[in-house]
């Protein structure tokens, strides 16, 4: 009897054992399947994370969308904008009076750039004037920040409505013709114009970026509306 006990007795105790192993190994498993997982997911969310940088850093360098569309127009403006722009003209704001005067002014540059004008200003909500309009209006309109497109008879059709589209796109711009002036398209702002070749020109873009409400301004953010019409 006492034999048979003592092997029933090791039987019991190898089986404990056998059994206590079994549990350290699941255990083990279930640790070593827990750090694979969290490993894999962390591994998966940089991933994800670095795709994203990788993406939104596409999408600043074209503009936002990530598509082209119109941030090809955005950066040739903008880089238009940070330099000088070639012929353009100067005067000193300082010498260019702003009296508001009744009596007919005459100015020693055709089309204008400034000096004393009419209480009036030239609607300047991207208006496009099929005729000639007063100078003296419209230097008033140039003293709220406005760009003046002006153009005579040697300026081709095609020209002449492709800068009609921008200006009327473009708050704080008016367009009209102006027979006697040297170039056959020329841009004035306040104390500043330049002559260009074309509608095309890339001039165009940098005299807009520069001086639709810049910094050339005396009266920025003055109204553009319910002023002369041209009717």
């Amino acid at each position: 009897m006492s034999y048979d006990h003592d092997r029933r007795t090791r039987i019991e105790q190898m089986r404990n054992a056998d059994r206590a192993r079994d549990r350290r190994v699941r255990v083990v498993a279930v640790s070593v399947g827990a750090v694979l997982v969290a490993g894999l997911v962390a591994f998966g969310s940089y991933a994800l994370i670095d795709r994203a940088d990788d993406k939104s850093g596409v999408e600043s360098s074209m503009g936002g969308d990530g598509k082209g569309g119109s941030a090809s127009v955005a950066p040739q403006d903008g880089t238009a904008a940070a330099g000088p722009i070639e012929g353009e003209r100067s005067w000193d704001a300082k010498k260019l009076t702003r009296n508001h005067v009744t009596d007919t002014v005459t100015y020693p540059m055709k089309p204008p750039v400034g000096g004393d004008h009419s209480p009036v200003w030239m609607n300047c909500d991207g208006e496009v004037y099929k005729k000639a309009i007063p100078d003296m209006n419209a230097v008033h309109a140039l003293e709220h920040g406005s760009v003046w497109v002006t153009y005579n008879d040697k300026a081709s059709d095609a020209d002449v409505a492709k800068l009609a589209d921008r200006v009327s796109t473009t708050p704080y711009s008016l367009m009209s013709p102006y027979p006697d002036q040297a170039g056959a398209i020329m841009l004035t702002a306040w104390g500043k114009q330049v002559t260009v070749d074309g509608a095309d020109d890339p001039r165009v873009a940098q005299f807009f970026t520069h001086y639709v409400q810049g910094p050339q301004t005396p009266e920025p953010g003055a109204a553009c509306t319910g002023g002369l019409d041209g009717s």
